[in-house]
């Protein structure tokens, strides 16, 4: 993967068919580079992360990735009630599974994304963006935290005994 060194060279677009495995890949490498989620195998939620298929059929799948289409980062978007959606309401977009491959960490594809989603919302008419993330992930609350989104503790949620997951959110 070569070094970003300039965002005017990467672009943020739907996924396509052809790309699912590689997003799924570098979906579960990205949320193991940083000890998420524990667990062998593709069982649990890493099997969950690999499945871009998925996330393209019954969500929006995004990604950040150069011209020349080498992928450097992914999100899927959810609206309330879809598969995909955990914690959004009416009038709300859903933020889930933000990954940034980690050759290119640190060179703003993860704010590029959540901007991304800020704008497909204001697209669709929505008054706010929602997510939750593992309570363990710091890095990632602190994007979130300075792209605007405070917390949202009344949606924290465990969805399992060892999990639990601290709701954000962010009006547009």
């Amino acid at each position: 993967m070569a070094e970003v060194t300039d965002l005017a060279d990467v672009v943020v677009r739907p996924a396509r068919s052809d790309e699912v495995r590689k997003i799924g890949a570098m979906t579960v490498e990205a949320y193991r580079s940083v000890g998420y989620p524990t667990g062998a195998g593709g069982s649990g939620y890493a099997g969950i992360l690999a499945d871009a298929e998925s996330r393209l059929r019954s969500a929006e799948l995004l990604v950040a990735a150069e011209r020349d289409g080498c992928l450097l980062g992914t999100v899927t978007v959810a609206l309330p009630g879809t598969p995909f959606a955990e914690i959004s309401r009416a009038g709300e977009l859903e933020l889930r599974m933000l990954a940034v491959a980690p050759p290119a960490r640190g060179r703003g594809i993860g704010e590029l994304l959540v901007r991304a989603v800020f704008d497909r919302a204001r697209e669709l008419g929505l008054e706010r963006v929602v997510l939750c993330s593992p309570e363990a992930l710091t890095a990632a609350h602190r994007l979130y935290e300075r792209l605007g989104f405070t917390r949202l503790p009344t949606r924290d949620w465990r969805p399992g005994p060892d999990v639990l997951l601290i709701a954000y959110t962010l009006d547009l």
